[in-house]
This record gives C-alpha cells, structure tokens and sequence, in this order.
C-alpha cells in the first residue's frame, strides 16, 4: 500500500512506516529509544529440562493444544480494539483508533465489520498487507501442529509469568520462501494447560524492499497476552512501544491491541438439525 488517503481508509493492521525524503539536520538529537519490554512480568528463567517429557514432545503435545485453541476461537465473534500512536518526545503528535468486530463463518472465513473509526492524524506512515497481517495473524499468533515443519523451535527454560508457571520456547522459521511471512521470537506455554499465554517477537521477513524506489519496511516488535475463556487461553492483549531507525531518522510507535468481548457464535440452523 502506497498512498496516506487509502491507507487511512482502509487501516487494519500495524505500521508500515517508509523512510520520507525529508532532510534530517546534522545537528538533530535523537530521544531515548523505546523498545517494547519482553521480560515485563517474568521471573527469572531456569534452564532446567522439564520433567517426564522430551522438549520435542512437549512441543508436539502444545502444538496439539493451540490447534485446539485456533479451532474454539474461530467459533466466537469478539471486538478488536487497535490504537496506534506515533509520539515526539512525551507528546503524541498522530493517531488513529478503529474498533472492528470479528466473526467467522461456518467454513472458518474471517468476517469484519468496523464499528468506529476516527479520521487519522498519523503523519509518513503508510499500510501494507503486511501491517494487517501482524494484526490478523501475528499478534494473536498460534503454532499450530500444521506449522511445526516450518519452524525452528528450541526449549529455553521454565519462567514465572506473573502468576502462571510456564515452559519458554524460542522460535524462529526454519527457512524462509518467497511471499510468505513467519513470526520469530518467543513463546510461554503454561505448564498445566499446555497452551501459550504469552508471546514477544515480530513478523519476518522484516525488511521489504520490492522495488528501488520503494520505502524500507521495518517491523515493530510487539508483546502479545491471552486470558481464559471457556478454558481456552484465547488473544486479549497486544503492545508494541518502540523506535524504528530509517538512517537519521527515527519514529517512535506506540500500539495498544485490544481482543475483547468473547461471544460464542450461535449454531447454524444446519448444524442445530443434524441427528
């Protein structure tokens, strides 16, 4: 996606944010650099092996538990709440704010409606199909038993998360192919449940440049929570607070994701008159 006006009218997901032609003095001092906070509310990591079970087990048998998550979540509707905000020191100086609500359709089709939708004060930002996707796909992101040959998963330890005790895994894609998108970073997976509670990282390939003449695209970090709904760990809560470098040039983001008002969706007619 190229142009401002379009982008605005059609904004669901994170930033692309383009590097503009805009001469930046030699003289320019940059602010303290935001980076989002990963570690925020873990305790300290042991490297201790779990106990009873291989880590490729344990990978199998959360990759089974997120299959399960991905399928329960896809029969509710619920309210995706996104803020993005671009700041110059303390002070905002762009903003936008959509509300949409999300459902599914009997064949697992994601539907959208926006509820609400301010007229956006974001300043050298354009969106992507990338960008909707660290929303879609990314920050809710579930590694699911179909996505295990794609990546590369290594256990790093066991770690307090604020009151759940979890199992911690790196991840990072295997290989990368062409026009397909990968997450990369961390994921904590609550040791009762075998479900992950929290991931930190981004999106890869992180930088795309299709043509010369086409701005750098640079991925936001984000951290993503889930809370308990009907048993499932399902998405309520992703931030991203960091600074994207282009040269001299930098732009603090702030995000705040918000998934909320989980309904379970009503049975189709079909299904309610199946014997």
């Amino acid at each position: 996606m190229s142009g401002l006006d379009h982008a605005r009218s059609h904004f669901l997901g994170t930033l692309k944010i383009a590097a503009t032609a805009i001469l930046i003095a030699a003289t320019f001092v940059a602010p303290v650099l935001a980076q989002t906070d990963c570690a925020d509310g873990n305790g300290v990591l042991d490297n201790t092996p779990p106990k009873n079970i291989s880590p490729e087990d344990l990978i199998k048998k959360f990759a089974a538990e997120e299959t399960r998550v991905k399928d329960a979540r896809s029969r509710y509707t619920y309210t995706q709440d996104v803020l993005v905000q671009t700041l110059n020191g303390n002070s905002v100086d762009g903003q936008f704010h959509e509300i949409t609500n999300v459902s599914y359709d009997d064949k697992g089709k994601r539907i959208e409606n926006v509820s609400f939708s301010e007229v956006s004060t974001l300043r050298d930002v354009q969106i992507s199909t990338e960008d909707m996707d660290d929303i879609r796909v990314f920050m809710p992101w579930m590694l699911t038993t179909d996505q295990l040959p794609d990546y590369k998963i290594s256990y790093a330890g066991q770690q307090h998360v604020d009151d759940l005790d979890t199992y911690v895994f790196h991840v990072e894609p295997a290989k990368e192919e062409k026009n397909k998108r990968y997450f990369q970073g961390r994921v904590w997976v609550d040791s009762r449940d075998l479900q992950v509670v929290k991931l930190c990282g981004k999106s890869v390939p992180e930088q795309i440049r299709r043509k010369k003449k086409d701005p750098v695209e640079l991925r936001p970090t984000f951290a993503g929570y889930r809370q308990l709904v009907d048993g499932y760990w399902f998405p309520a809560y992703a931030r991203v607070d960091d600074t994207l470098r282009f040269g001299v040039q930098s732009i603090h983001l702030r995000e705040i994701v918000k998934f909320w008002d989980y309904k379970k969706r009503p049975p189709t007619t079909a299904a309610v008159s199946k014997p």
